[in-house]
């Protein structure tokens, strides 16, 4: 996941995965290439951007026991994100890339791009019980890179008493018009509104895509008049007051401490927030992010995905897909997901967390309706793409750009970028 949202595990990063995944139930074996007397033993090579687990974590144990489970030894490095983005293009360049690789998920078609990753078809990964939106982050041209290991997402959090004191139902909020409505007499009782992530980075892309993808208008053309009208929506609020200009600036984190101030009727933020969220005293709730015409809008899924490189031996691939499987196993995928403030990618692993915490059951359903960031066979197009629309986003909040201007600007850079 990208750095914005991968900075959430640092809070939950004390907490202990449930033992009971060291069971290791439901590992089951790969279908690989055949294994040499080498392949099926000794030391595997595992990277992931989790350095704040350490080796007495019970990630890590859990990592070392479907190693064991599997006959062999693993060694497990943690990197930051980013830099684990770059160590593992100048390791598969090099020919020396670790024998699985945990990656945020719009990295896994970089990498497949370059030649870096194996498909399923050749590790034999079973993906059957993954569900399809989860598992699009990875696919590139008809090809499955790799088995999501959980997914999170976007909601709105609203504050019960300030919608109470406005007079406004959460369960009148259906569209754009219901919500703004409900903007309107939040801060006429004098309360504030909405706060987002409107940032000049990857994370203001990520928070404005449910209303850009819920305006039907789709991230090829970015300057269509569905795409005009989702970045009207957000200039149009902060202009009326009912978002502060802060949201310009505001990251993820800083989006979310304006709501915990409990002036605000609403917070678009993530799963990882929940349990935050719960021990900050407000009364809350959480409805999904609506579409422009209704329903729920598609937000965008960040999680990551467990991938087998490309190896020089491809007997080893046979042992890499059990320590995979063993890892995206329901039990440990249950257990696992519920650490990082993930939604598991399998409804029985789903249906598991709920059981365990019903508070998780509107981010399945937001985990449902979401979407990959490098969905549509976007790939490596993606970044070059969102870059141009958190431009577009920064050009019409700040008011230097009509949101038309600001997006047949981007439009134009996205087209020359993306040649």
């Amino acid at each position: 996941m990208i750095s914005f949202i991968r900075s959430k595990t640092a809070a939950v990063a004390v907490v202990g995965i449930a033992a009971a995944s060291l069971a290791l139930t439901g590992c089951a074996g790969g279908s690989g290439s055949g294994g040499s007397t080498s392949a099926a033993s000794g030391t595997y090579t595992f990277w992931d951007p989790y350095p704040q687990f350490d080796d007495s974590s019970d990630w890590a144990k859990l990592v070392q026991a479907c190693g064991t489970e599997a006959g062999v030894t693993v060694e497990r490095t943690g990197y930051d994100t980013s830099d684990l983005t770059s160590k593992a293009l100048l390791a598969g360049q090099q020919g020396n890339s670790p024998d699985l690789l945990l990656v945020d998920n719009p990295v896994v078609s970089t990498l497949a791009e370059a030649g870096l990753l194996t498909d399923t078809d050749e590790t034999g990964a079973d993906t059957a019980d993954v569900e399809p939106n989860v598992l699009a982050a990875g696919q590139i041209d008809g090809k499955t890179y790799g088995v999501p290991i959980g997914a999170n997402t976007l909601a709105l959090y609203y504050n019960k008493s300030v919608l109470d004191a406005a007079g406004v139902d959460p369960a009148s909020i259906t569209d754009w018009d219901s919500l703004t409505s409900a903007l309107e007499k939040v801060t006429a009782a004098g309360k504030k509104g909405i706060t987002f992530s409107g940032i000049g980075t990857e994370e203001g892309s990520f928070q404005f895509l449910p209303w850009y993808w819920g305006s039907g208008a789709e991230l090829t053309d970015l300057s269509s008049d569905d795409a005009v009208s989702a970045l009207s929506l957000w200039t149009d609020w902060v202009d009326q007051g009912y978002a502060p200009n802060s949201v310009i600036g505001n990251t993820q984190t800083t989006s979310w401490q304006e709501f915990l101030t409990g002036d605000f009727a609403f917070g678009e933020n993530g799963t990882w927030q929940l349990a935050g969220v719960k021990e900050s005293g407000i009364d809350y709730g959480i409805i999904s992010i609506p579409a422009k015409d209704g329903g729920a809008a598609p937000a965008p899924t960040g999680g990551e995905f467990l991938t087998v490189p490309v190896q020089s031996d491809d007997a080893r691939y046979d042992v890499s897909e059990k320590i995979q499987s063993c890892l995206t196993s329901t039990d440990n995928l249950v257990a696992t997901d519920t650490t990082l403030s993930y939604v598991a990618p399998t409804k029985d692993a789903q249906e598991q967390q709920v059981q365990a915490d019903p508070d998780l059951e509107p981010w399945v359903t937001a985990v449902g309706d979401a979407k990959g960031r490098t969905s549509d066979d976007l790939g490596t197009k993606y970044p070059k793409i969102s870059e141009q629309l958190w431009k577009a986003v920064q050009n019409s909040l700040s008011g230097s750009a009509s949101p038309e201007d600001a997006l047949d600007e981007a439009q134009q850079a996205a087209e020359s970028a993306t040649k």
